[in-house]
């Protein structure tokens, strides 16, 4: 009960800290970081429910979130449509994509499956780039002034700073962390566990595979969704490399390996190692930091090799990253963190 109070506090503390961010931190860059800190939760989150409670491990979720930020960005700038509406029209697509990947992708296993997904993904994002009457092709689609949200006559927020998108990113968070609760201990979770733990074992039990691995990757489907919309909505530019790449699927799987797999936090872990690694490689704060701290020239050939390739070198680092972790941490920080708690009662003991 005392834990329980304490964990209470500690939780409403953190909550109200994030909320109030934006009334004291002006810097644009800060807010910038912590809109991509949230963005990322939704995305693992997301992930989290088809590849770490089912056990199907997508590495196509970049269809799901390119469909969400076409769609939203394709209304806004052709037809008009107000940003909070498109999304739902995002959503209501992404379902009719996820039932069609589903009734295809879930007859396989394994590998198979995987490629499966990468595959469609593919898919999709050669047709962003053919169909150029829709999403006009390589080019992508840019927005450069988003309608003011109103309601009544009244003008809410014209987004003219970062702040709206902060409470929006904080709020969609929150909501991919609520469900991810749910579904964790709620029956639907204790299907989904089954399936990953043994598909031939859970069929027998009389569970119907199908269609929890469907009702799983339509909740995922539909959350990734409404994080790609919210990303082409806050960058105000969408195109088939950013939205549907395969780096897109492999950077939101990560988050989850990196944190840990089928666990309510391990998204969060891995989102507070990836954003900033990835925003300091892009920056090239490390190379700065090194220069600074005197221990490379900036004008030698090793500081200007680093200049020059380590801002594109996230994809390599997060190859070692996730090397590093299978190798030392096959259960993600989320896990490592366990062990280190357990050892210690244990050692109190």
């Amino acid at each position: 009960m005392h834990k329980t109070f304490l964990k209470a506090v500690f939780g409403i503390a953190v909550l109200a800290s994030l909320l109030a961010i934006p009334k004291y931190v002006e810097s644009p860059y800060a807010l910038h970081m912590m809109i991509l800190l949230f963005l990322s939760v939704s995305q693992g989150q997301s992930w989290n429910i088809l590849g770490g409670y089912a056990g199907q491990h997508s590495v196509g979720h970049a269809a799901y979130f390119g469909v969400g930020a076409y769609t939203t960005m394709m209304l806004m700038h052709t037809w008009q449509i107000a940003p909070w509406i498109g999304v739902w029209a995002g959503v209501a697509l992404v379902v009719v994509v996820a039932l069609i990947i589903g009734s295809i992708c879930f007859r396989l296993r394994g590998p198979y499956f995987v490629l499966a997904s990468i595959a469609v993904a593919e898919i999709l994002r050669l047709c962003a780039i053919n169909l150029t009457t829709l999403t006009n092709g390589a080019e992508g689609i840019l927005v450069t002034e988003i309608p003011a949200f109103k309601i009544g006559g009244r003008i809410l927020t014209d987004f003219s700073t970062k702040v709206p998108f902060y409470y929006i990113g904080f709020a969609l968070a929150l909501l991919t962390i609520g469900i991810t609760f749910w579904v964790k201990h709620s029956k639907l979770g204790y299907f989904f566990q089954a399936i990953r733990e043994d598909q031939d074992a859970a069929h027998s039990l009389g569970i119907p595979i199908a269609l929890y691995k469907n009702i799983a990757l339509v909740i995922s489907a539909v959350l990734t969704s409404l994080a790609g919309s919210f990303y082409g909505i806050y960058v105000g530019f969408v195109d088939p490399s950013t939205v549907l790449g395969l780096d897109v699927s492999v950077q939101i799987m990560l988050i989850c390996i990196i944190g840990g797999m089928g666990t309510l936090w391990g998204p969060v872990l891995g989102s507070l190692v990836l954003v900033p690694l990835s925003e300091g490689l892009r920056s090239n704060v490390f190379t700065e930091g090194l220069v600074k701290a005197g221990l490379v020239s900036a004008d030698s050939k090793v500081g200007l090799f680093l200049k020059e390739n380590l801002s594109h070198a996230h994809v390599l680092l997060y190859g070692i990253l996730v090397v590093l972790v299978i190798l030392f941490m096959p259960d993600g920080l989320m896990g490592f963190v366990k062990k280190l708690a357990t050892r210690r009662k244990r050692e109190a003991v």
